[in-house]
């Protein structure tokens, strides 16, 4: 069975590393012909189109940025969406609103194909360690399918039953990325601003029960003030956004992820998008200088 993957970017490009170096027959194509260059030194088909990926992969897997990428690869809403999507079983990977994927799964099941939504948990650091968390939903037949596929790229695969539950899932698990990573990033800005040891408040976290993959990496950027991304500031932003949407359409009450979606709004538009989600700290410092400035010109009034 040869095995399609489009879209080759921060995590997009490591997990169909793993995909080519398991001895899978692979095909690949990326927008950015650069990105496809390890790829075929992996031993992967190159693609110079989508539609070519669709006419010879029986699995075609998608690990695209936003709904826009996804319906410009499909060519959805012409008649080319069904030649390509007919006979073939279409993964989405990647991370939209759950009502577009419910939609998506109706559109391609009516054109003759099958769908299962798999998103990931987990950044740069693991898709490269093929130490993935990926959530499946779907038809059991078409999911189990999907689940040998993608098992060079997980370390753990959990089924979440039918479309979307497996993008709510992947929303539910962000909502807690979110609020954690951008908690630890507020306590390194108050350990900073009252001048302790930053290493030794490292060394505390390290050896105490909140100790975790995703904090240890996150205290490690903010120490050396290194903001490569591995999961990147715009990217969560965009998730912040689709959990916000669908907590809205729920009526469910979400104080904490709104105080993150304001934080990572400003750290964007500070110009650090491109970089790890620990730069929201930018946002925390330019807060405590906006305010220590007003505190400042109070003081000179009175």
């Amino acid at each position: 069975m040869k095995v399609g993957f489009v879209g080759l970017g921060i995590m997009g490009q490591p997990m169909a590393l793993n995909l080519a170096r398991s001895g899978r027959s692979l095909v690949v194509w990326n927008r950015s012909p650069h990105r496809v260059e390890p790829l075929r030194d992996a031993g992967a088909e190159v693609a110079a189109t989508p539609a070519e990926v669709f006419a010879v992969a029986e699995v075609v897997i998608l690990m695209l940025a936003n709904e826009d990428a996804i319906d410009a690869v499909l060519d959805r809403r012409t008649e080319r969406f069904a030649e390509y999507v007919d006979g073939r079983t279409v993964v989405h990977m990647g991370t939209t609103s759950p009502g577009y994927s419910r939609d998506l799964a109706a559109d391609i099941r009516a054109a003759g194909g099958k769908y299962v939504e798999a998103p990931v948990s987990g950044s740069r650091g693991p898709a490269e360690a093929g130490e993935l968390v990926g959530m499946l939903a779907g038809d059991p037949d078409d999911v189990a399918r999907v689940r040998e596929v993608i098992a060079p790229m997980c370390a753990e695969v959990v089924v979440c039953g039918q479309v979307p539950d497996a993008l709510l899932m992947k929303l539910a698990v962000n909502l807690f990325l979110i609020t954690m990573t951008t908690g630890l990033s507020e306590a390194f800005h108050f350990a900073e601003r009252h001048q302790l040891d930053l290493g030794t408040l490292v060394e505390v976290l390290d050896k105490g029960p909140m100790s975790s993959k995703v904090s240890r990496a996150k205290t490690s950027k903010l120490l050396a003030d290194d903001f490569e991304a591995q999961a990147a500031a715009l990217d969560v932003l965009r998730n912040n956004q689709l959990i916000a949407g669908a907590a809205r359409a729920a009526g469910v009450a979400s104080p904490l992820l709104d105080a993150c979606l304001a934080l990572f709004t400003r750290t964007v538009e500070l110009g650090h998008g491109k970089e790890d989600m620990a730069a929201v700290v930018h946002a925390l410092r330019e807060r405590s200088d906006s305010a220590q400035a007003h505190q400042d010109a109070f003081h000179q009034l009175q």
